[in-house]
This record gives C-alpha cells, sequence and structure tokens, in this order.
C-alpha cells in the first residue's frame, strides 16, 4: 500500500533502505547500446530543487537477481508550499513518479491528492490530468522543470473536481449504487464476488467527517475500506473470504484511478 499520508519527507539514506532501485547506476543488460541511463536519484534532486520531497517510494518485488536494482518503482513527491483548503478538508497535491531501468519504462509522471481528514491517497486520472512521460534520453533539468509546471498549473481543476463531488449529494440506493462499482474494480480479473454485505461493508464510516452523503464523503469512506480491504469476497468455489489490503502499488495506483473516475460520473 502506498503511503500517501506520510507527513516526514524521506532523506537518500532512508530511501536506499526502502527503494535501493532508486540508486542503480546503469541499465539493465536487456537494454540496448542506444539505451540512456539516468537513475532516479538524479530526478529526485532535481525535484528537490523544484521545492518538491519524498514523502514515500516502493519497487517491485521480484526474485530473479538478473532483475534486482532495474525492477519497476514508484516514487511521492509533495512540495510544503501546495495545500488546497476547503473548509475544513484539507488536500495535499502529490506528483508520483514511476521508472524502471530495464529499458522497458520511461520517467512517468501522475498527479495524487492526499487528504488530511481520512489520511488516504487518490491518483487522479481524468481527460483533464495526463500522464506526463519524459524519455530518458531526452531528460535534463529544464525538461521535468516544465513537466513539473504543467502537472501545476492544472491544479484548479483537482478543486473543480473536488467542489463537485462536495457539492453533489447521493441517494441511499446512488451510494450503494457506487459502492458496488468500486468494488467490482477491486475484484476485476477475478473469478470472486460481492454481494450487498460487502457493499455495506465498505460503506462503512470509520470517522464522523465521513459520514455524509455527499460524492466527496462518500467516495473517501467506500475507497478507504475497499483499498485497505474492510470487506468479504466469495470465491469461484462460494467459500467466504476477507479481502487483503492492497499492497502492490502497481495495482494501488491503477485501482485508485479507476474507483476516481467512477465517482466522477456522479457529479454534478
Amino acid at each position: 500500500m502506498i503511503d500517501l499520508q506520510n507527513t516526514e519527507f524521506k532523506s537518500l539514506e532512508e530511501l536506499k533502505e526502502i527503494c535501493p532501485t532508486i540508486f542503480t547506476k546503469k541499465g539493465s543488460s536487456e537494454t540496448s547500446e542506444k539505451y540512456t541511463h539516468i537513475p532516479t536519484e538524479n530526478v529526485i534532486r532535481d525535484m528537490e530543487t523544484l521545492g518538491w520531497f519524498v514523502v514515500d517510494a516502493k519497487q517491485v518485488n521480484t526474485r530473479a537477481a538478473a532483475k534486482q536494482g532495474f525492477q519497476k518503482h514508484l516514487v511521492v513527491f509533495r512540495n510544503p508550499d501546495l495545500k488546497i483548503e476547503r473548509n475544513n478538508d484539507v488536500v495535499y497535491p502529490q506528483v508520483l513518479l514511476s521508472n524502471s531501468h530495464n529499458g522497458k519504462s520511461s520517467f512517468q509522471f501522475e498527479t495524487g491528492i492526499y487528504r488530511m481528514i481520512c489520511e488516504n491517497g487518490l491518483v487522479v486520472a481524468t481527460d483533464q490530468f495526463d500522464k506526463h512521460t519524459i524519455r530518458h534520453m531526452g531528460y535534463d533539468y529544464d525538461t521535468l522543470k516544465d513537466t513539473i509546471k504543467m502537472i501545476v498549473e492544472k491544479l484548479p481543476l483537482t478543486v473543480e473536481s473536488m467542489n463537485k463531488m462536495i457539492n453533489t449529494e447521493l441517494q441511499e440506493n446512488q451510494i450503494l449504487e457506487l459502492a458496488e462499482k468500486m468494488l467490482n474494480a477491486r475484484i476485476e480479473g477475478t473469478n470472486n464476488t460481492i454481494d450487498f454485505t460487502s457493499v455495506d461493508e465498505v460503506n462503512f464510516s470509520q470517522r464522523k467527517e465521513d459520514t455524509g452523503g455527499d460524492l466527496w464523503s462518500s467516495f473517501n469512506r467506500i475507497q478507504e475500506n475497499i483499498i485497505e480491504g474492510n470487506f468479504k469476497y466469495k470465491t469461484a468455489k462460494g467459500k467466504l473470504r476477507f479481502a487483503r489490503p492492497v499492497k502492490n502499488f502497481q495495482q494501488d495506483v491503477e485501482l485508485n484511478k479507476k474507483m476516481f473516475n467512477l465517482a466522477l460520473e456522479y457529479a454534478i
């Protein structure tokens, strides 16, 4: 699970412990002679110059020795000077950087937001928020600066989306319908099934701030419960199982994007 609620910035020494792939000095044996290797460490240092600091990092686990140090990894940045406030709600924009050193991935930047009240992270993925890509061969500080500038310039759209969700009141049947759709996004690609009990479980609020019937509150409590695995499902053989928390960062990001888009469909 991505720790988007972390409030302390990670030092390079800490990152060496939790995500050593960041510091790999050369590409894997799978890369061609034309491959330009840029360690993710370089991007982190440049991001710090731009005012963005690391709050978390993850890497894909691999047992193959030949893939160690080259696998896909994710770095989450936050700018302490940027935050969005509305009433008692505080949201911090974040930049999610993914990369690998096996020649199969460019630097990819996406927008995330962290909500103080419920301490969960949302990954924004709509037509308004594009994924920004920088090839290793074309990487330099100015290109990164322009990319981050484009991301920051679109932050007002995040406020607009939030306001629409906050101002959209849902009927009870709509909340349950949204919960079912978001659950189905979680179990998509499996033979597992959910029922009305699962829907009720993920619609349970863990704090009073999320008990409202507006779309923003409803989405946040459902999203948090689904990511944390606070529900039961049935296997193809009909056995009841407790869901596990989402720990794979790639699944975490993709699932959050799907759920965010599902919620936006209800925004007025």
